[in-house]
C-alpha cells in the first residue's frame, strides 16, 4: 500500500509499505477513506519531537471502512468507523475512570523507557507518532491497523459524509475538552490564544458551553474571520498588545479563563521567544510557550488555565510566581476521545456542531508532502488538509 512516511525534518515521501495485517485478537483493519494532516504533526515535520525512525508512517486522524477483523473485535466489515487518536485499552486503571489517553496497557514495555526518563511516567500510545507513545503505525496510508478496535473506534451511521464527521478522531474533542478544562460558567469570558483547528473549535465549544464572549488570539486574517463566524472578537497580536486589549475588553479585570491552543511552537508572542526558538531547535532546552505565559499573564485572579496546546519539553523563564500569587488553576492534557464520541456525535447529527467550514482543501494521499509544506508555511490560506486515498492525483 501507499503511506505518508516520515524521513527527518521537512522530509515527508510517500512510500510503497506492506499492508497492515492483523496481529492481535481485539484488532481490526480499515480501508482509510479520509484522513488529515493535524498541527501537531507539524512538531514532527519541524523535528521537534524526539523519538521518530525514518520510515515511520504518520498521522492520527483518520476515518474508514472496516475490511478485516480479529476474534475479538466487536466491529463488523463493512461498518464506517472514526478512530480515536488515542490508542486505550479500556480495562486498565485510567481506562476504567475514562482517562483514555493515560491508559497503561498500549504503549509496548520495549517503547516504555523514554517518556518515564522524561515524563516520569510512561506514556499511553498514539498512532503515528513517536516511538515515545508506542511507535504505531499512523492513517495517512490507504489501509491501517487498529489495536483495540473494540475500545476506540466509533460506527457512523448511514447519511453523514467523511467531512461532517472525520475531526471527532482528534481536533474537535480536543476543543471541546480544552473549553470543559476551562470549567466555563454561563457568561463567562473566555480568551482563546491560537486560531488553528483545534484553537477554533474551542472557539465553538465554548460558545455552546455558555461562554458570554469568547476573545480569540491570532495573526492570520483568515482564521481570525473564521473565529469571528463562530461567534468570537478577535486581537491580532501582531498589531495590538494583547494583554493590554485584554484589559480594555474586560474592565481591567481579565479573562475568566483562558486557553492555550498554540502550545509548543508559539511564534511572535513574546521577546524571548527567539531564544526558546534556538534552544529547541538544537535539542537543549526550551519548548516555545510564549502564548501560555502571555495567558497566565492575562487572565484574572482566581481564573482558570487550560492547555490544549501540545508541550513535549521543558520551558524556561515559566511565570509560576504569577500563576501562584493569582491563584489559578491549570487543567491539560493529551485528550479523552473515547469519553466524547457519543455526545460529540449526537450533536453533529442534530445539527448543533457542523466542523466542514474548516476545511480548505483536500488532496490525494500522493500529495501529502504539498499538503504539508503549505500547512506549515501557508497558514492563512490552508487552514485544514484532508487527504483522500481514493481520490486520484
Amino acid at each position: 500500500m501507499r503511506a505518508v512516511a516520515w524521513h527527518g525534518t521537512h522530509d515527508m515521501r510517500v512510500d510503497t509499505v506492506p499492508d497492515p495485517e492483523i496481529i492481535n485478537p481485539k484488532d481490526a483493519v480499515i480501508k482509510v477513506t479520509s484522513t488529515a494532516i493535524c498541527g501537531s504533526d507539524l512538531h514532527l515535520y519541524d523535528g521537534v519531537i524526539p523519538g521518530m525512525m525514518p520510515g515511520d508512517i504518520v498521522g492520527h486522524e483518520m476515518m474508514g471502512e472496516v475490511v478485516e477483523t480479529g476474534p475479538e473485535s466487536t466491529l463488523q466489515k463493512g461498518q464506517r468507523v472514526v478512530v480515536p487518536f488515542t490508542i486505550s485499552c479500556g480495562d486498565c486503571y485510567f481506562c476504567r475512570k475514562t482517562q483514555y489517553s493515560a491508559c497503561d496497557n498500549t504503549n509496548p514495555a520495549d517503547k516504555q523507557d523514554m517518556s518515564e526518563k522524561l515524563y516520569g511516567h510512561a506514556m499511553s500510545a498514539l498512532f503515528g507518532y513517536s516511538h515515545m507513545t508506542g511507535g504505531y503505525s499512523g492513517g495517512q496510508a490507504e489501509y491501517a491497523r487498529i489495536p483495540f478496535s473494540n475500545v476506540g473506534p466509533i460506527v457512523i451511521p448511514d447519511g453523514l459524509e467523511d467531512d461532517q464527521v472525520l475531526f471527532l478522531s482528534d481536533i474537535l474533542p480536543t476543543g471541546w475538552m480544552g473549553a470543559e478544562n476551562a470549567e466555563i460558567e454561563e457568561g463567562d469570558i473566555v480568551a482563546v490564544w491560537g486560531c488553528g483547528p483545534v484553537g477554533l473549535f474551542a472557539v465553538q465549544s465554548a460558545r455552546l458551553m455558555g461562554a458570554g464572549r469568547v476573545i480569540a488570539i491570532d495573526h492570520h486574517p483568515h482564521r481570525l474571520e473564521l473565529a469571528k463566524q463562530q461567534g468570537a472578537e478577535v486581537i491580532d497580536f501582531r498589531r495590538t498588545d494583547v494583554r493590554d486589549a485584554l484589559m480594555d475588553m474586560t474592565g481591567g479585570i481579565g479573562p475568566d479563563a483562558v486557553i492555550d491552543a498554540v502550545g509548543m511552537e508559539a511564534h511572535g508572542f513574546a521577546v524571548d521567544n527567539v531564544l526558546d526558538s534556538v534552544k529547541q531547535t538544537v535539542g537543549i532546552g526550551a519548548d516555545r510557550a510564549a502564548a501560555l505565559k502571555q495567558a497566565i499573564l492575562s487572565v484574572r485572579k482566581g481564573g482558570r488555565v487550560s492547555m490544549p496546546g501540545v508541550y513535549g519539553g521543558m520551558v524556561d523563564k515559566f511565570p509560576l510566581g504569577a500563576f501562584m500569587e493569582k491563584g489559578l488553576t491549570l487543567k491539560t492534557g493529551q485528550t479523552h476521545v473515547q469519553r466524547y464520541l457519543k455526545p460529540l456525535l449526537e450533536k453533529i447529527q442534530e445539527g448543533e456542531i457542523d466542523t466542514t467550514w474548516l476545511i480548505s482543501h483536500r488532496l490525494p494521499l500522493e500529495q501529502a508532502p504539498t499538503g504539508y509544506e503549505n500547512f506549515r508555511n501557508n497558514q492563512n490560506e490552508w487552514t485544514k488538509v484532508v487527504l483522500k486515498p481514493g481520490m486520484s492525483a
